[in-house]
């Protein structure tokens, strides 16, 4: 869906009508990545497909980060993609 564009959003609905009618299937780049990807287990491509997933999917891409940085603590990525942090854990205050 996100392959066929246009001038206006009336050219790219229009676009994408036409398509829906000659039978095509309307799916996204990141769909594509993430079937492409099939199991999770393939750790021959899972970080580059992960670091494409951090850098231009969004809402998805920050459930990875958080995934990363919270379930496998690892380090958390900074505002540069070239540098990271180490996890820092909060102390605990009792009361």
């Amino acid at each position: 869906a996100d392959a066929s564009g246009g001038t206006t959003k009336e050219a790219h609905d229009y676009a994408m009508q036409r398509m829906v009618q000659a039978g095509v299937v309307p799916v996204t780049w990141q769909q594509v990545m993430l079937e492409w990807q099939r199991d999770w287990k393939n750790r021959e491509t899972y970080d580059e497909v992960m670091a494409v997933a951090k850098e231009h999917s969004g809402a998805y891409g920050m459930g990875v980060d958080y995934a990363y940085t919270m379930v496998h603590k690892a380090a958390q990525r900074t505002a540069t993609t070239h540098e990271s942090l180490a996890p820092v854990h909060a102390p605990v205050v009792e009361r």
